[in-house]
């Protein structure tokens, strides 16, 4: 894949007005519908260790969501949706992070663009599907979580109808989505992309004991389960092929998770900024001491950093996705180191009360954790970026 990057990008990385329209709206559904305070008591009501692994979200805000066209804002307009950009995406995933919302939207935008980037007319038909409200979620990886094109669990066996066997892991919000997305290993060589729907005869959801209350996770089993024609989104018969179709949609994924994480961050800083100025200790707001004013700028430092980082990745997706996988992992990166320092300094300056249960920055503390891997982590990323830019190290180099 190419690492050369647009000689000129668009003014404020193509974040237009209609981009703006789109975040402001965000904003205002979200605090309204998914403060803290109700936040809290949907995902947290139950504090006992020994609780089962639930799924709650509020499917009501969800059908607001839809008939607002949040999942179509991906989509293609000649499937039916708006065809937004990357940039104007990401502005809406950082509402998403900054209120925490549990849904499958992020899990559904990731899967429009792996459909996007097949350019099947079976992949047109689903994206449609996306665009009239069905929520959609990849299962791309092995038991490793590995993100090797070629790598994967699940083999396709005969053809008219196809039959799909094996297990996808670390599929997000499982069991609030319509369908999932597979890559399975074809005969003969490469791999398939299908369309299964979840409850579809010899699907199992297999429900992950994850540290986020805001989402679940499961591993899907798949049982000699049916395809037809018109589900096989796409067919990648050489390693090339798969690298160009998931290795742009995975470019794109980066930049919606790292979007995701920034608006957390964002939400830390300004509600631990807002106790250091309430809190009072030694007669003064604590606030007013360096041991906790040089953490909060570290905090916003990091953040606006990622979030630069986050918009010309966006921006270059937009202009040339070809080119989009260095500044991908870039922003993916600073966006994981963003949120794991952003996590510990909020509980850190929120003092004793930080580490109890009824503290919402624990929401928020449990979410950065489960993306700052997701897709992987930090060093993941820089590793990644070496082979990409400087070249894998063979053996017996050092």
């Amino acid at each position: 894949m190419t690492t050369t990057q647009p000689t000129t990008q668009p003014r404020d990385f193509g974040f237009g007005e209609e981009a703006q329209l789109l975040r402001d709206a965000a904003r205002r559904l979200l605090l309204e519908r998914c403060p803290p305070e109700r936040l809290h008591r949907l995902v947290a009501a139950d504090e006992s260790p020994a609780r089962a692994t639930e799924c709650v979200w509020d499917p009501e805000l969800w059908s607001q969501m839809v008939e607002l066209g949040w999942t179509a804002v991906a989509v293609p307009e000649e499937a039916g949706g708006f065809g937004m950009s990357l940039a104007a995406i990401a502005g809406l995933c950082e509402e998403l992070g900054r209120a925490a919302v549990p849904s499958p939207l992020i899990g559904t935008l990731c899967a429009t663009h792996v459909l996007a980037a097949c350019q099947t007319e079976a992949a047109r038909l689903q994206m449609r599907r996306i665009a009239e409200g069905a929520a959609l979620s990849v299962a791309l990886t092995d038991r490793f979580g590995s993100w090797d094109f070629m790598q994967t669990e699940v083999e396709a066996v005969g053809s008219g109808p196809v039959l799909l066997r094996g297990t996808a892991w670390f599929v997000q919000d499982a069991r609030k989505v319509d369908a999932f997305v597979v890559k399975a290993r074809v005969p003969g060589g490469g791999v398939g992309l299908y369309v299964v729907d979840a409850d579809a005869p010899g699907v199992t959801v297999v429900p992950d004991a994850i540290v986020d209350l805001t989402r679940d996770q499961a591993h899907v089993e798949l049982r000699d389960v049916e395809v037809s024609a018109d589900r096989v989104v796409g067919l990648m018969t050489t390693p090339e092929q798969v690298a160009r179709v998931l290795g742009r949609a995975e470019a794109a994924m980066l930049v919606l998770v790292a979007a995701d994480m920034v608006g957390a961050a964002e939400w830390q800083l300004q509600t631990t900024a807002a106790y250091a100025r309430e809190r009072v200790q030694f007669d003064r707001p604590i606030g007013f001491f360096q041991a906790v004013k040089h953490p909060l700028v570290d905090m916003m430092v990091m953040i606006d950093e990622a979030r630069s980082l986050l918009y010309d990745a966006a921006c270059t997706f937009d202009q040339d996705p070809e080119a989009a996988e260095v500044p991908a992992r870039m922003a993916k990166a600073a966006a994981s180191d963003a949120a794991s320092y952003c996590s510990s300094r909020s509980v850190q300056l929120h003092g004793g009360i930080g580490f109890t249960w009824e503290c919402f920055v624990q929401l928020y503390f449990k979410r950065q954790k489960h993306n700052e891997v997701l897709l992987g982590d930090g060093s993941h990323q820089r590793a990644k970026l070496a082979d990409v830019l400087i070249g894998p190290i063979r053996e017996g180099e050092a």
